[in-house]
């Protein structure tokens, strides 16, 4: 079963650095991907990647980590003065984060206006043929009745 769990900016703005990235690694150690609202400062991104490293184990395999950021290039002097004022009184709550196991995230594909996220099932062993099914597969594609 996939889980995300949201997590508002409102949760972890009044942690140090590395209580959130202690409280977001707990979390996808949980196996499950979180949603952040907003997102980290590239040193507390760098420090996250840092720790997961530290941390890779046969039992966590790492995280995937992905930031979508509306940026307008072209916004007027004004709304690039707005929205740097408001980053400033409220923090970094422009944005989405995401973060998540790489035993369960595949890939995360960006683009201006959406993002995917691939993900691998969890738990179902792949199906191989059985020895029977096999021989039965093989005589079929030679053309034998089985």
């Amino acid at each position: 079963m996939l889980t995300l769990q949201f997590l508002p900016y409102s949760e972890i703005e009044h942690l140090n650095s590395s209580k959130r990235i202690k409280r977001l690694l707990s979390i996808v150690k949980e196996e499950k991907i979180v949603l952040l609202e907003g997102r980290l400062k590239k040193q507390e991104e760098t420090e996250l990647i840092k720790r997961t490293m530290e941390e890779i184990s046969n039992g966590f395999r790492g995280i995937e980590l992905s930031v979508i950021y509306p940026e307008n290039k072209e916004d007027a002097l004004f709304t690039k003065i707005k929205k740097g004022l408001i980053s400033a009184l409220l923090g970094d709550r422009q944005g989405f984060t995401i973060i998540g196991p790489a035993t369960i995230i595949k890939e995360i594909k960006q683009a201006p206006n959406k993002i995917q996220l691939l993900t691998e099932e969890q738990g179902a062993p792949a199906k191989r043929p059985t020895r029977r099914n096999g021989k039965r597969a093989a005589k079929k594609a030679a053309g034998q009745a089985g």
